[in-house]
C-alpha cells in the first residue's frame, strides 16, 4: 500500500478491526518513511448485472438511478428514509443473487413496483402510470383496483 502523503511504497499496519457497520476491514497504517499514519478499508467488491433497456443499449447498474426513481415515486409520501433504504438493499440482493450478468430494464422496474407496492399504493400507482405508459382512464382504474382489492382492513 503506498503512502497517500509521500507515495512511499513501505508501510506498516498498525492496528486492524472490523469497520462499526461490520461490512469492511479497517487498518491503521503508518508509513516506513515519513512515519505519517493513515486509514484504508477492505470491502468487498461486488458487480451487478449490466442493465440492458428496451432499446438494446446497455448501461451499468445505478444505485443512484435507483434510488431516484423511488424517491420521485414516493415524493411527499409518508414513507421514511430508512425504508427507503430498505427497498434500496432489497432491490440490489435481488439483482446480486439472480446470478445473471445482464437484466432487462422491465425486470428492474418490476422489482421497484413490487417494492412500491408494499410500501405505499400512492406511489405505487404514480410509479405504474408513468413505467406501464397507461393509454385510457381503463388502465388507470384497473391498477387502482388491482391494489384496492389489496387493502388491509383499518382497525
Amino acid at each position: 500500500m503506498k503512502c497517500p502523503f509521500c507515495q512511499h511504497e513501505d508501510t506498516q499496519v498498525l492496528d486492524t478491526r472490523v469497520s462499526e457497520e461490520g461490512d469492511a476491514i479497517r487498518r491503521r497504517r503508518k508509513c516506513g518513511k515519513c512515519d505519517k499514519r493513515f486509514t484504508t478499508y477492505e470491502r468487498i467488491e461486488l458487480s451487478m448485472p449490466i442493465i440492458v433497456k428496451k432499446n438494446g443499449s446497455r448501461t451499468e447498474f445505478s444505485s443512484a438511478k435507483l434510488r431516484g426513481s423511488l424517491m420521485l415515486a414516493l415524493r411527499k409520501r409518508p414513507v421514511s428514509a430508512e425504508a427507503i433504504d430498505t427497498a434500496v438493499a432489497t432491490i440490489e440482493e435481488k439483482l446480486l443473487t439472480s446470478g445473471r450478468r445482464e437484466v432487462d430494464s422491465v425486470h428492474v422496474g418490476e422489482l421497484v413496483m413490487q417494492e412500491l407496492k408494499r410500501l405505499d399504493k400512492i406511489a405505487y400507482i404514480r410509479f405504474a402510470s408513468v413505467y406501464k405508459n397507461f393509454e385510457d382512464l381503463a388502465e388507470f382504474q384497473e391498477a387502482i383496483a388491482e391494489v384496492g382489492h389489496e387493502r388491509k382492513p383499518r382497525k
